[in-house]
């Protein structure tokens, strides 16, 4: 869940100006299980399955990939499930599928690998290998979990800081944030190509990310301070100013809800991801919220906390 400095993190921003987004892992998980399989051959479940003999011929190109990557053949079994769908909602499912794929193959083939390299591999597997127009905050954020400020260098170096604060601030933001799925999907390479190229062509653009990575250091030094009651407005200010990166981030149907969770007591919010859809977040007190959910009667609202910790194996035999 970032809340602010979305789109920071791609290189036509970052490697010309550094990049900065705040944002906190959540607990919703995609889980994945690799074991040995009887014979030489290669079976991945997924929303479809696939039964191959080389790793060439693996369709999931996530998958195809990573196992190519970490010079792994034959003879293993892939089975992966997600507590929310896989692509375009916003939460950053291919990013944390990418993380967990890396971390249970480096399980199975008895190695280590310490999140700030999970971080990196995925964003290599991702953008270098499979071509992905995508940022780097999602990967990290799965790697290290917890609620953090994560830089990202123009040297493409990425640091990764907790927030450090009472308990109390935590669980009030978490308290005070409400969720709801719009149903709708969308391609974020699509959006984010599009974010990538007015970045590069654009220096009006290029102001609009530098004020939006100047709130993101100015949260976090709040929020360092347990001071909470700029959260809601901060997130409203880039949220607006988000809006105007490309056309596509948003549409009439979701500035009406906007507008009128806002009017039904919301502070500021977003849509989670690279826009147009997905996950929509709010901030607002917390006896405000019924008023908002009869005000978007229209969307499901999902139950979402803050999770403390990153990829993580459950498992090893």
């Amino acid at each position: 869940m970032s809340f602010t400095g979305g789109g920071s993190d791609l290189p036509a921003f970052y490697q010309r100006y550094g990049g900065a987004v705040l944002s906190s892992a959540i607990d919703k998980y995609v889980y994945v299980t690799v074991n040995p399989k009887f014979d030489n051959g290669i079976r991945i479940a997924y929303s479809s399955n696939e039964e191959v003999n080389n790793v060439s011929e693996i369709k999931h190109h996530l998958v195809r990939a990573a196992m190519e990557y970490l010079n792994i053949g034959g003879g293993v079994e892939i089975t992966t499930i997600a507590d929310i769908p896989s692509r375009g909602t916003g939460l950053g499912s291919s990013s944390s599928f990418t993380v967990g794929l890396l971390h249970a193959l480096n399980a199975f083939k008895s190695s280590y690998i310490s999140a700030e390299r999970l971080g990196l591999d995925a964003c290599h597997i991702e953008i270098d290998l499979c071509g992905e127009p995508i940022g780097k905050q999602d990967q990290y954020a799965a790697a290290y979990g917890g609620f953090n400020l994560i830089e990202f260098q123009p040297d493409d170096s990425v640091i990764v800081t907790p927030l450090i604060c009472a308990k109390d601030t935590i669980n009030f933001i978490q308290r005070n944030t409400i969720v709801f799925y719009t149903g709708i999907t969308r391609s974020a390479s699509a959006l984010l190509k599009n974010q990538s190229d007015a970045m590069i062509e654009d220096t009006a653009k290029q102001r609009i990310m530098q004020q939006m990575v100047g709130l993101t250091y100015t949260l976090f030094d709040e929020l360092q301070k347990n001071n909470t009651q700029v959260f809601g407005e901060i997130l409203h200010e880039n949220w607006m100013l988000k809006r105007e990166m490309t056309a596509g981030i948003s549409n009439s149907e979701i500035d009406s809800w906007y507008d009128r969770a806002r009017a039904a007591g919301a502070i500021g919010g977003k849509i989670l991801g690279a826009g147009a859809g997905g996950f929509l977040m709010l901030f607002a007190p917390e006896h405000c919220h019924s008023s908002i959910v009869n005000a978007l009667v229209e969307l499901r609202k999902i139950p979402m906390s803050f999770e403390p910790l990153g990829s993580r194996i459950i498992f090893y035999h």
